[in-house]
């Protein structure tokens, strides 16, 4: 599998003097371009890059642009089943795609998200008045994405973790999917500290992703890299630097020797905070100062976008973190990724009943708009409703 290369290690003593593009034979064919690089010293380096180069470039700059971040509504039939049923609503695709429609047609919505995380049935899916869900995501200015990823299961050898299976078959998936209008990808893996995390389970998250971001590059998907590093536990803070420092070492490690092209990723992590059950907690300033300072040892400057996950906090609580961190400017864009955080009121609020369907879309509006202020680092907290407030944490969470 060819992949975009962007970190790659040169010989000191080969100073590139020149270097002339050759495109591959078409965008549908992925075949590779290469940089061919004539050093002045008698060894010469080749570095492979995908085709979709350019294009991938610009989707992540697109996706990370200010103000904006992404909705992820991504949750697999089974999951957004159970948030059906959370307001008494079947777990039917009826149901699920009034919900979606409702979503995806909030009017406006372009001006605060700029991606949108879809499900595979969502990406082949019309809205309850016939339209493509793609089509109105791109009429709202809004770039589609796909999860890829088949879920978790048990990792054998491992302290009761877990490692996400998917790679088979994803090359010829991600490729239709790019022909469905797909732009973007994602790919969830999780890191328990109750669990340890094992030096087994964190390679293993660390190379799945690296695979994945290869593979999806080279069909002109833009992946999201997302080791998610659970909120389960009672651990304080520093605990969770600590690892967060290990698993991001390993995971942009794999990245490079897969060949990904940095400036056509994006990151989504988790913010450092506390274990869940922790006694003490941290408040914003705290969280922000120690997720910069991670980003800063870790993440090179060259990736776009850090758009966070929520894990578990509440609205209004993920909403305050990232205004936090976003007080000073960073190398990246700074936003969000959020589905519960984005999603939970909204839910709510619809109940399942049509005549609510305007007052839904508000209030995803309201979240969305607060989380834009938040990216901007201009949000103020002000006006917030109780329901936004109240935590969402799940133990054990399966997206």
């Amino acid at each position: 599998m060819v992949a975009a290369a962007s970190a790659t290690l040169l010989k000191s003593s080969s100073i590139i003097d020149k270097c002339e593009w050759v495109k591959g034979q078409s965008l549908r064919q992925a075949s590779a371009a290469f940089i061919r690089c004539h050093p002045t010293s008698p060894s010469a380096l080749t570095v492979r890059a995908s085709s979709y180069a350019d294009e991938l470039v610009k989707t992540a700059k697109t996706i990370a642009s200010p103000g904006r971040g992404i909705l992820a509504m991504d949750e697999s039939n089974a999951t957004c089943g159970k948030r059906l049923a959370s307001i008494g609503l079947e777990n039917t695709e009826a149901n699920r795609q009034a919900y979606r429609t409702l979503l995806v047609s909030a009017p406006g919505l372009g001006e605060y998200i700029s991606g949108a995380i879809l499900f595979e049935e969502t990406l082949y899916q019309s809205t309850t008045d016939g339209k493509k869900m793609v089509d109105v995501l791109i009429e709202q200015n809004i770039v589609p994405g796909i999860k890829v990823d088949k879920g978790l299961v048990p990792l054998p050898g491992s302290n009761n973790e877990s490692w996400c299976q998917g790679l088979d078959g994803l090359s010829s998936r991600t490729a239709a999917y790019y022909q469905q209008g797909a732009r973007f990808a994602k790919w969830r893996t999780v890191v328990s500290i109750p669990n340890g995390p094992s030096a087994l389970a964190v390679k293993e998250a660390a190379w799945g992703l690296a695979r994945y971001a290869a593979i999806s590059q080279d069909s002109g998907l833009v992946p999201i890299v997302e080791p998610e590093i659970l909120l389960d536990g009672d651990h304080g803070i520093d605990r969770t630097f600590e690892v967060a420092q290990k698993v991001w070492a390993e995971v942009f490690f794999y990245l490079a020797e897969n060949n990904v092209m940095f400036e056509g990723i994006l990151l989504k992590p988790s913010m450092v905070t506390p274990g869940a059950e922790s006694k003490d907690k941290a408040t914003p300033q705290q969280v922000a100062d120690y997720t910069l300072k991670l980003l800063h040892r870790r993440i090179p400057p060259a990736v776009p976008g850090i758009m966070f996950l929520s894990g578990g906090q509440s609205e209004v609580e993920a909403t305050l973190n990232l205004n936090a961190m976003n007080q000073s400017p960073n190398p990246w864009h700074v936003s969000f990724s959020y589905a519960r955080a984005l999603q939970n009121t909204c839910l709510k609020t619809w109940g399942g009943r049509p005549e609510n369907v305007n007052a839904a879309q508000d209030t995803l509006l309201v979240r969305a708009k607060a989380n834009s202020h938040a990216q901007l680092g201009k949000y103020t907290g002000e006006g917030e409703s109780e329901e936004a407030k109240k935590g969402m944490f799940v133990k054990g969470y399966v997206y």
